[in-house]
């Protein structure tokens, strides 16, 4: 498992579907995985702080957990098969639960866990971005900046 971390979302173009683009903390290895808008927008508003008024659907499950005084240890992306990428959330004493990746994500960011991906899905799905493309990731950080939840309307299902 190699530790990862959430570079931000995005909108590809010209499909208009929201991407999640996660960076392989001591690799060169970035790890782009299509989701849909409403956990685009859950990933964008844990990064940027926003707490909504009520919980969201992630701030609730954050909440249960620690109401039953569990805690998550880490998100682990493990498998990737026919493009769709599958994650499990790792609670304190050994549990394990399968969750969609981007759900976890979400979650992780509001937690404040580690997300950490498979060998086998970084080899297979992990796009190298050598240093001289350094300039490229950080226009996609200034992009990043300036986007909003808002900019995620609508989109397609996990893939």
């Amino acid at each position: 498992m190699r530790a990862l971390d959430v570079v931000g979302v995005r909108v590809e173009m010209p499909s208009n579907n929201p991407i999640v683009l996660l960076r392989e903390r001591d690799g060169d290895r970035y790890l782009p995985i299509w989701i849909g808008a409403p956990e685009a927008s859950a990933i964008a508003f844990a990064q940027q702080g926003v707490v909504p008024p009520r919980p969201l659907t992630h701030d609730l499950l954050k909440d249960v957990i620690e109401a039953v005084g569990r805690r998550v240890e880490e998100v682990r992306i493990v498998a990737v098969k026919d493009n769709v990428y599958y994650a499990e959330l790792a609670f304190d004493g050994g549990l394990t639960v399968g969750s969609r990746t981007s759900d976890a994500i979400a979650l992780a960011l509001r937690v404040g866990c580690p997300i950490v991906g498979d060998d086998g899905v970084l080899d297979s799905g992990g796009v190298p971005v050598p240093d001289e493309d350094e300039d490229e990731v950080e226009k996609f950080r200034e992009f990043l900046d300036h986007i909003t939840p808002e900019d995620f309307e609508s989109g397609s299902e996990e893939r």
